[in-house]
């Protein structure tokens, strides 16, 4: 399963439900919420500052993500900001894969257009 940061921020209807409900309340609605798409909650804060509420959850897939994400946007009155967490390994197995990139405005030096793998050593089979 796919890891997620969920960061939420309540809006004037929000806040009322929050005070209606508790912050138990909302906890355990979010936690049927995660449920409800197959994921689970790992830890949830309320938190002062630029986010009311902090997440780490586990959701099946990146479109799982995005259905929960639109789902409580659409409701009006909190407002969520996903971001996908990675592991140590998933980056491993990132900085492995085998890339071209050209950055705009600039021409693709020889060497560059070879690089490859994890420590960036020149392929010895790629074309120049």
């Amino acid at each position: 399963m796919a890891k997620f940061l969920v960061e939420a921020n309540y809006l004037s209807e929000g806040i009322k439900g929050l005070l209606k409900e508790g912050g138990s309340g909302r906890r355990a609605a979010v936690d049927e919420l995660f449920h409800s798409l197959g994921g689970t909650v790992e830890s949830f804060y309320y938190a002062f500052g630029a986010r009311d509420v902090i997440i780490i959850g586990e959701l099946p897939d990146n479109a799982t993500a995005a259905a929960l994400a639109v789902r409580v946007n659409a409701a009006g009155v909190t407002t969520i900001k996903t971001t996908v967490l990675l592991t140590a390994q998933e980056i491993d197995a990132a900085v492995k894969k085998t890339s071209t990139y050209r950055p705009p405005g600039h021409d693709l030096a020889p060497e560059e257009a070879k690089w490859e793998g994890e420590g960036g050593q020149v392929a010895q089979d790629a074309p120049p």
